[in-house]
């Protein structure tokens, strides 16, 4: 059986182009104990996996030269060498940029099809969605009442903090990069403003929107917007970073922020999040959001792109804010 993968081949200086992967045809292997077969339909495509190629210290490991390129996925099934998973369950699981997996079961968790589509359990339902849930909830800790200002608010884990916090009983503003995107945050998912960074001054936007200040601030972006919403902090504020995609394809060294003394004059704080560090209660938080999304009070939206061939086009429409919710690579074409 012929497999379909992206291996990386060079580590990026900047923007990531097609000539850092290896896309190879292969023979799959041999099942070993513990191991399972994967036909994988969706490849989760996030602004994590550009810090996964560099060759640096961090959170998690770097892909190395000539490994498959790591990637959330969720898949069927085909072989299994674990009673523990059958032929025929779906799985969710980090099986790469390919078309099919040999992987053990340690990482594997099973996903049920019937309840949600299977795109959505790497999206709302996925590491995204856990993304914003522990990161809102635990770290940013909003009150009913308080102004959640949130960038990257179009994205996969921006639209659904600005959700949770609405369920929260807040008041969210989103920063966007559009007017569609900010009508879509606006009209669609209820939040109370939205500031396109593109046309809008978003200090001044900021002030007007939120006149009394921020008290929690879900950070996705980075740089001069992390800047701008520094100086509208409110007393014990509280900053989450969870990315910083304005910064990933730099070639000169990261822009911090220059406002941080506000954090000093507020007694507030920053704080960053990983979501690996959750992964014990993943299933408490999937069950809440299910239930959410089945009462109305959270909408998921998958932005699909169908073929694992145009894989490395496809990752870069997230530095290039093209995409609408989550981004999800379809592996087949049709």
């Amino acid at each position: 059986m012929k497999n379909k993968q992206f291996l990386l081949k060079t580590r990026p200086v900047g923007t990531p182009t097609r000539d850092n992967w290896d896309y190879v045809e292969t023979e799959v292997p041999e099942l070993a104990d513990k191991q399972v077969l994967v036909k994988v339909a969706f490849i989760s495509l996030d602004p994590a996996m550009r810090g996964w190629m560099n060759d640096g210290k961090s959170y998690i490991e770097p892909v190395q030269i000539g490994a498959v390129m790591r990637a959330s996925t969720v898949g069927q099934i085909l072989k299994s060498n674990d009673p523990k998973f059958q032929v025929g369950d779906y799985v969710y699981g980090h099986c790469g940029v390919q078309q099919y997996a040999v992987v053990d079961t340690q990482g594997l968790h099973k996903i049920d099809p019937s309840l949600a589509p299977l795109e959505r359990y790497l999206g709302v339902l996925g590491m995204p969605g856990m993304t914003a849930y522990f990161g809102l909830l635990e770290t940013g800790l909003p009150k009913a009442g308080e102004t959640v200002v949130v960038s990257g608010a179009a994205g996969a884990v921006g639209t659904v903090v600005g959700q949770i916090a609405k369920i929260k009983g807040c008041k969210v503003v989103g920063i966007a990069g559009g007017a569609d995107k900010c009508r879509y945050l606006v009209d669609e998912l209820g939040f109370d403003g939205a500031i396109d960074y593109k046309s809008e001054n978003v200090k001044k936007s900021l002030k007007a929107l939120c006149p009394k200040g921020v008290d929690v601030f879900f950070d996705n972006v980075g740089g001069e917007i992390l800047d701008d919403v520094l100086t509208q902090i409110r007393m014990k504020a509280r900053i989450v970073i969870c990315g910083a995609i304005s910064q990933y394809n730099n070639t000169t060294p990261v822009k911090g922020p220059s406002n941080y003394l506000t954090l000093l004059v507020n007694r507030a704080r920053m704080e960053g999040i990983v979501v690996f560090d959750n992964v014990a209660n993943y299933p408490k938080a999937a069950a809440e959001m299910a239930g959410w999304i089945k009462e109305g009070k959270l909408k998921a939206k998958e932005h699909v792109v169908k073929g694992i061939e145009r894989f490395p086009e496809t990752l870069l429409m997230l530095f290039k804010g093209e995409n609408m919710g989550k981004l999800v690579l379809k592996v087949d074409a049709e």
